[in-house]
């Protein structure tokens, strides 16, 4: 079975001018795996993935795999639509990716049966490691543990990423899912909790910043050592927050041009970062000794 856990970025997608920077997506990466990370998310929620047509989903894709080298990345494949979904999922396969991401169908709110009737669709045709991707909040429908469970012993579907917020499903989560079934976190600010439930690690907003330090945090985690963990995550807790002070990756990207690795630029209906909050993402970014 396919190994996911540590610290696993959910990448900005880098633009310019309104295309795609894919030379500034080697250089995030670069930034990456200089920090430690243990994997890569490309073309998710924070990479604007509702923005991006199938080819420059594609175009990413491929060009996240080939600046990582053996770090696997992880290909958003999420969609309202079944077909459309399967469509994404086997260009990321085509493109190298090592395993897809899933979110729950939104918009279109379908029950549980639905649910478990489109991730199962996915995983029987396309011969690709899936993580289910469960974030109610954005999506207004709800993947319940029961019905995670049951998708758990569907074959090529190897793991969840929560974004519940309910620290409680981790257990629930590991009793009732099949051996070895992979629980990464979608929240950063209650990743350490999540790991100490249970969890494997973190599909992380802020590791686009703060590669080293959440790389850290999790490798902490994964030795036990809460202690340093809590200690880390202290250090970047205003970090977590600023990341969405408005819609993301607004802050991300703001930051990371502060970094000189990207432009701040994100796609329409998103704004870039105002000039109210940019002091905010500033001062977390100096409380974590990134400026």
């Amino acid at each position: 079975m396919i190994k996911l856990q540590g610290s696993i970025p959910a990448l900005v997608t880098p633009l310019r001018g309104g295309a795609l920077d894919l030379e500034a997506l080697q250089r995030l990466i670069a930034f990456q795996l200089e920090g430690g990370t243990h994997g890569l998310v490309a073309c998710g929620t924070t990479g604007e993935s509702p923005t991006l047509s199938d080819a420059e989903h594609a175009r990413v894709i491929a060009a996240a795999v080939e600046a990582a080298g053996r770090t696997i990345v992880i290909a958003g494949c999420g969609a309202a639509s079944t077909e459309h979904a399967i469509k994404l999922a086997k260009q990321a396969k085509a493109a190298g990716a090592g395993a897809s991401l899933v979110v729950t169908p939104y918009y279109n709110r379908p029950s549980q049966a639905g649910l478990f009737a489109h991730f199962k669709a996915i995983a029987e045709a396309v011969d690709l490691p899936m993580l289910l991707y469960n974030v109610p909040a954005r999506t207004s429908v709800d993947l319940l543990p029961e019905t995670v469970a049951k998708l758990s012993r569907v074959a090529n579907i190897v793991g969840v990423k929560d974004a519940s917020r309910d620290l409680g499903r981790v257990a629930q989560h590991a009793n009732e899912c099949a051996d070895g079934f992979i629980l990464i976190s979608g929240e950063d600010d209650t990743a350490v909790g999540f790991n100490a439930m249970g969890g494997q690690g973190c599909i992380s907003v802020t590791a686009n910043v703060a590669p080293r330090l959440c790389a850290d945090l999790q490798n902490a985690c994964l030795a036990g050592d809460y202690a340093r963990a809590r200690a880390i995550n202290l250090t970047l807790a205003a970090l977590h927050k600023a990341m969405f002070v408005e819609p993301s990756p607004a802050a991300p990207k703001y930051a990371l041009s502060l970094l000189d690795i990207c432009d701040a630029e994100v796609r329409a209906p998103l704004l870039p970062l105002s000039e109210a909050a940019q002091p905010v993402v500033r001062a977390a970014m100096s409380q974590a000794g990134l400026l």
